[in-house]
């Protein structure tokens, strides 16, 4: 019988599409004899929903996640009107593309705190804690400041058929939060961020 203290670990998300292949995968992973009590089976159901999210994350790729409609900018837009752009869609970083849609570069809002004077730019709140420990507020970037000037160069990007789980490590990797998706020739397809691979994961564990 269920040991009761069990009901107080974390489960599986039901509706999980199991496959033959998960099973067998994880009966492979328990040496020895299955002798196919409550624990087993827990065992082998944790264990097999383990390997089907890991096929999941090879079978997804950047395209079928990718965001498409994208806020990009020129490397001549002056940084005011990149910042409001990226305000008025509520994004925290914008691709740079050349005459060509080409990516060039990417500009987020750690680019922006770096140019104000934040040593280690990670949030808004690293700035306000800057102005109050300095007693002053640091510079803005000046009027004539324009993308090329403050964007990440080259950029981050990944192909159309990237695995979702190679996607995952790279952003890990770099310490960023989206890469840019272009085609062979290096245009700008759309974008894959974290909450889209979170998004789209656990979408495909609860269908």
């Amino acid at each position: 019988m269920p040991d009761a203290s069990d009901k107080t670990e974390s489960a599986p998300a039901p509706g999980i599409d199991f496959k033959e292949e998960d099973i067998l995968e994880a009966m492979r992973a328990i040496p020895g004899y299955l002798d196919i009590t409550p624990g087993d089976f827990k065992e082998v159901y944790r264990l097999a929903f383990q390997h089907a999210l890991e096929r999941l994350s090879r079978d997804v790729t950047a395209a079928e996640i990718m965001t498409t409609d994208v806020v990009a900018v020129k490397p001549d837009t002056p940084v005011a009107e990149v910042a409001a752009a990226m305000a008025r869609r509520g994004v925290s970083g914008a691709p740079v593309v050349d005459a060509e849609h080409k990516v060039v570069g990417v500009i987020s809002e750690k680019d922006f705190l770096s140019r104000m004077g934040v040593v280690e730019p990670r949030n808004f709140m690293s700035l306000v804690a800057s102005c109050l420990m300095t007693k002053s507020c640091v510079t803005l970037p000046s009027e004539s400041a324009l993308a090329e000037d403050i964007m990440n160069s080259p950029a981050v990007t990944v192909a159309p058929d990237t695995p979702v789980r190679a996607i995952a490590a790279r952003l890990t990797q770099k310490g960023i939060n989206r890469v840019a998706v272009t085609d062979p020739a290096g245009r700008l397809l759309g974008l894959v961020s974290r909450r889209d691979i979170v998004k789209a994961t656990m979408g495909r564990v609860a269908s």
